[in-house]
């Protein structure tokens, strides 16, 4: 049985690398420890392989329908909701550290991340509204959602706007104290729809009437399909337009949206007129972590079906054996395969745990006793996230196409999940903030921000793990102080209002630190099996090598271009196209 996501390395993460019991010795935290995690393990394992994964096939092949105005799943979702509402996997993600969450959730997204999808999402709508709803608007809300009785969603973009959140147009008229109509259309809603909850409680953007232009006039509203009324639901003037026929994610329904088209769909603010940005990006930064397990999940499942495929396949003669009467080897024989194994290997495991990393940051910014371990936190956790978004979803597209390669001819045919898995991958490099956006928020606001500060932690934080390294990093080190030195000498250009000379290789710029991140991240786990000598260590070992000497050197050209004064596709007109 494919494991999904390897229970060895998981547990090494948790007691060697992110000291795990450290958080749980937190004052948010007291009461958890081995005795809870473990069994939290047991059971997020359990159901991915037992109930998550089996359903998987059925569910790629029938994707939801849209039948009288309303949206239908298939009936193997049904079983995976009431599993997860089971686990409690809303409720939990409050109440363990986001550390332990995020690799958990790794099992369940390898099983079916349509699935869980939309359990996250809900997470995501409870907390937000835990965190800047008024009480009448929690009493509402917040124990639906954390039961799973109902279910919550995002709904930020609009068909004319995209990503450009300055031009959301969707309007919120007061009609009462905290309460407004809402009016206008939503489109890629993810789970805005289904018949596995009773009711689903969207998070509107929308601007109230007189309100300034651009984002400082959005405000964040909560708008449930059925609203509350005396002691049951009514419909709430919420409808699906239209169903978005995805080529991956195909169990979670994608939706246009819209809201008020018969001036009766009520929504109730949340957090104060003209903040509903500011609040929404808790939301969309908590979802950009979630995307980003996605992406690592979706490849390590397809990664160690290609391990189990090349270990029993077997293909052609090892090289310089030219008698065809001998056996066949299998394909781990091949040089060239075990390379590609390793890349899937260095890719999924370096997303996971800089995942890991990024959670933990998330936990002590929040949660450390002192003060200025939380800012330090923050500006951390602040700077790793874009990447954390991106890397595992672009890196891990290129891995999911390494286990469909690894697979040959069958890996390009429906008989394999492979490429079932490589159409679900590439969704993560473009919902949650696409990979361009990312690259603009890393270069234009997260390593310039506070004068640098986050960066300079970063470096601070990298520094024991490189001075303490077997490896040879020298490489790794040089990149370091690269990434230093082109920083500031872009925030200058910013900072003379060269707005497009520095952001215009940002996507170079983001891959560049990705992989200076990855590699220190590499660093870290060779370091924590320093003097072991079990397979297990040697693999990882074997995997930081292997990116600190074919990716590390890259880091050089990238940034290279980044202060380059090639203008190449700057300057590129849509006629010479």
């Amino acid at each position: 049985m494919n494991p999904l996501v390897s229970d060895a390395f998981v547990d090494f993460l948790v007691a060697d690398v992110l000291d795990v019991e450290g958080l749980c010795r937190l004052p948010k935290f007291e009461g958890h420890g081995k005795e809870t995690i473990g069994p939290w393990f047991a059971a997020c394992r359990r159901v991915a392989r037992e109930v998550l994964a089996p359903g998987y096939r059925a569910i790629d092949a029938e994707p939801p329908r849209l039948v009288d105005g309303r949206v239908r799943v298939h009936p193997k979702m049904h079983d995976a909701w009431r599993e997860l509402v089971g686990l409690d996997v809303i409720a939990a993600v409050h109440q363990l550290p986001l550390t332990v969450t995020t690799l958990s959730s790794a099992y369940l997204m390898a099983g079916n991340l349509s699935a869980y999808g939309l359990a996250g999402l809900t997470a995501g709508a409870a907390h937000l509204i835990e965190a800047f709803g008024s009480g009448a608007v929690r009493e509402l809300f917040l124990s639906q959602l954390r039961s799973g009785e109902w279910a919550g969603t995002m709904a930020l973009t609009e068909p004319q706007a995209g990503s450009s959140l300055a031009d959301v147009t969707t309007r919120a008229r007061p009609v009462a104290e905290g309460t407004f109509l809402i009016n206008g259309a939503k489109i890629f809603i993810s789970g805005g729809d289904q018949d596995l909850t009773q009711n689903v409680v969207h998070l509107v953007l929308a601007r109230i009437e007189g309100s300034p232009a651009g984002t400082k006039g959005i405000s964040l509203f909560a708008v449930p399909r059925r609203r509350p009324e005396g002691d049951g639901l009514v419909d709430n003037d919420v409808h699906v337009s239209g169903v978005i026929h995805k080529i991956g994610w195909r169990g979670l329904p994608s939706l246009a949206l819209s809201f008020g088209d018969e001036g009766d769909c009520h929504g109730w603010l949340v957090g104060m007129p003209n903040q509903g940005l500011r609040c929404m990006f808790q939301m969309m930064n908590e979802a950009r972590i979630m995307v980003g397990v996605n992406a690592a999940a979706t490849a390590s499942v397809a990664f160690h079906e290609s391990v189990a495929y090349a270990k029993d396949r077997k293909q052609g003669r090892a090289l310089g054996n030219a008698d065809a009467s001998s056996e066949q080897v299998p394909l781990t024989a091949h040089a060239d395969v075990r390379r590609m194994l390793l890349r899937q290997k260095a890719i999924v495991e370096g997303s996971l745990a800089l995942l890991g990393l990024t959670a933990r940051f998330a936990d002590l910014s929040v949660h450390a006793a002192d003060e200025a371990e939380r800012t330090r936190a923050k500006w951390l956790l602040d700077l790793l996230t874009p990447i954390a978004k991106t890397f595992p979803a672009e890196k891990g597209f290129e891995s999911n196409a390494l286990a469909l390669q690894v697979h040959g001819g069958y890996g390009y045919s429906s008989e394999y999940l492979p490429e079932a898995w490589l159409r679900d991958q590439k969704l993560n490099t473009i919902h949650e903030g696409t990979t361009s956006i990312q690259g603009l928020d890393l270069l234009g606001r997260k390593v310039v921000a506070g004068g640098g500060a986050a960066l300079l932690a970063l470096v601070d934080e990298m520094e024991p793990d490189l001075a303490k390294s077997a490896l040879d990093v020298s490489v790794l080190r040089a990149a370091v102080g690269q990434v230093s030195e082109v920083t500031a000498a872009l925030g200058a250009r910013g900072a003379e209002g060269d707005v497009e000379g520095m952001l215009g290789h940002s996507a170079d710029f983001m891959e560049a630190m990705s992989v200076v991140v990855v590699g220190w991240v590499w660093t870290k786990l060779s370091n924590a099996v320093a003097g072991r000598d079990d397979d297990f260590s040697k693999g990882l070992r074997t995997a930081a090598q292997y990116w600190l000497v074919t990716e590390v050197p890259r880091v050089d050209a990238l940034l290279k271009l980044c202060v380059s004064e090639d203008r190449s596709y700057l300057d590129l007109q849509p006629a010479w196209l």
